[in-house]
C-alpha cells in the first residue's frame, strides 16, 4: 500500500479518497488549495501527490503552482494532476513533463494512473535499503513492472506505444530509401493541406480510427515553424485530434524523444509554447525531401 497526499477543493475530497482506495493506496493527508504552501511538509515517506484542479480559479492555481513546483524540485514525488481543458496552458506551462496530467479523465483512468504512480513511489522508497547483491535483480524487476504499468495506461487510453528511435535508427531507415540528409523545406500551405486531408478522413470514417497524434503534432509544429508562428500546449492538443490526456502524454513522449521543446512565454509566465527541436526540425525537413524525391505527397 502507498500513501497519497491530496490537494483538492473540499467538495472533491471524497471522490479523491475513493479513487485512491480503488488504486490500492491510502490518503495520508487532505489539503485545500489554500494549504498548498504546506505541500513540502507533507512529503515525508515519499507519498504520491494527487492534485485535482477542476473548477479552481486561475488566480488560486497561479498562487499554488510555485509551491507545487518547489515540491517537484526538492522531493521529486510521483504527481498526478487532473484538470479541465481551459486549464491546460496555465498548468502544463509549469508541470508538463514532470507529472501525469489527466484532462477530463474518468474514474478508471485516474485509478489506473494512481496505481502506476504508487508502484513507482514504492520502488523509489525501497531503493536505499536494497542489498548490493539484489540490486541487479530488482532493477530488472522494476523495469518489467514499469513496462507493464505503462502498457496498462496506454491500453486504457486506446493508445499504441511510441517506438523509441535514436539517431542511428533514423539514419538506417533514411538510408534504406536512398535519401541524403537535406535542409530543404516545404511551404506551409502544403503542410496545412496534408493536415486537412488527414482530418477529412474522419468525416467519412468517424473519429478514432486513424489516430496518429505524434505525427499530427509534428506536422502542426512544422507548419507553424514555416509560418513563423507559435503553438500553445492547448493548441497542440487540438492538433493531435485525440483526447486531451492522451495528447498531453504524447507531448511528453515527443519531448523525451528530443523531437519537441517547450519554450516559456516571455510575456506570460503561466503559459508555454511548443516548438520543434533541432533534431525534430531536421527530421521533418529530411522527410519532406524524401517524399519529394520519391514522388509521394506529404501525408
Amino acid at each position: 500500500m502507498f500513501d497519497v497526499v491530496v490537494l483538492a477543493a473540499p467538495a472533491r475530497l471524497r471522490e479523491a479518497e475513493d479513487a485512491v482506495t480503488m488504486a490500492g493506496g491510502r490518503v495520508a493527508a487532505m489539503l485545500n488549495w489554500d494549504e498548498a504552501a504546506t505541500l513540502i511538509d507533507r512529503q515525508l515517506g515519499n507519498p504520491v501527490l494527487l492534485i485535482q484542479s477542476e473548477g479552481i480559479a486561475g488566480v488560486v492555481i497561479d498562487a499554488a503552482l510555485p509551491f507545487i513546483d518547489s515540491a517537484i524540485d526538492l522531493l521529486a514525488p510521483q504527481i498526478v494532476v487532473t484538470l479541465d481543458r481551459e486549464q491546460i496552458d496555465s498548468i502544463a506551462g509549469t508541470l508538463l513533463g514532470t507529472t501525469d496530467l489527466l484532462c477530463e479523465a474518468g474514474t478508471g483512468q485516474l485509478v489506473a494512473t494512481l496505481a502506476v504512480a504508487g508502484q513507482s513511489s514504492s520502488r523509489t522508497g525501497l531503493s536505499d535499503s536494497v542489498r548490493d547483491g539484489d540490486s541487479d535483480r530488482l532493477q530488472r524487476l522494476n523495469s518489467e513492472i514499469a513496462r507493464i504499468a505503462d502498457l496498462l495506461v496506454r491500453l486504457a487510453d486506446g493508445e499504441t506505444g511510441l517506438t523509441a528511435s535514436g539517431p542511428d535508427t533514423a539514419a538506417a531507415r533514411r538510408d534504406g530509401f536512398g535519401v541524403e540528409p537535406t535542409t530543404e523545406s516545404a511551404d506551409p500551405q502544403t503542410v496545412r493541406q496534408a493536415i486537412r486531408a488527414r482530418r477529412l478522413r474522419d468525416s467519412f470514417f468517424g473519429s478514432g480510427l486513424f489516430e496518429d497524434p505524434a505525427w499530427d503534432m509534428l506536422l502542426d509544429l512544422y507548419a507553424a515553424h514555416l509560418e513563423g508562428g507559435r503553438v500553445s500546449v492547448s493548441s497542440l492538443c487540438i492538433a493531435a485530434a485525440v483526447a486531451p490526456t492522451t495528447a498531453l502524454r504524447w507531448i511528453t513522449r515527443l519531448s523525451d524523444a528530443g523531437l519537441v521543446e517547450r519554450l516559456p512565454d516571455p510575456t506570460d509566465r503561466r503559459r508555454a509554447f511548443m516548438t520543434l527541436s533541432g533534431r525534430g526540425l531536421d527530421g521533418m525537413q529530411g522527410y519532406v525531401a524524401a517524399a519529394r524525391r520519391v514522388g509521394v505527397p506529404i501525408a
